[in-house]
């Protein structure tokens, strides 16, 4: 069994910051590639931002230079640090990751439970 579970949502002002966590964990062999998505009421699910093993990234344009993400393997953790927040940002934020495990060494998606970010206008 695999989990990921994320921290830190919340509401903030625009223009504020915040910084999202989420920790995998379970029966783990190997994180590939870890990822953000975001989904607001109304929208479909979109991509804000992954970065792969050898820590590439890439970013939706609307996150550009404001949200930054990051990851400490030895953590399996991946962080999605968040500034000059907009209340366009408003949305449940859902944390993703590829992992393979002895089971699927090709890897198999698993996702968080979301956590809600709200931006005050």
């Amino acid at each position: 069994q695999v989990q990921l579970v994320e921290s830190g949502g919340g509401l903030v002002q625009a223009g504020g910051s915040l910084r999202l966590s989420c920790a995998a964990s379970g029966n783990i062999f190997s994180i590939i590639d870890m990822g953000w998505y975001r989904q607001a009421p109304g929208k479909q699910r979109e991509l804000v931002a992954v970065i792969n093993s050898g820590r590439s990234t890439n970013y939706a344009e609307s996150v550009k230079g404001r949200f930054t993400i990051s990851r400490d393997n030895a953590k399996n953790t991946t962080y999605l640090q968040m500034n000059s927040l907009k209340p366009e940002d408003t949305a449940v934020y859902y944390c993703n990751a590829l992992i393979t495990t002895p089971f699927s060494l090709l890897g198999n998606d698993y996702w968080g439970q979301g956590t809600q970010v709200t931006v005050s206008s």
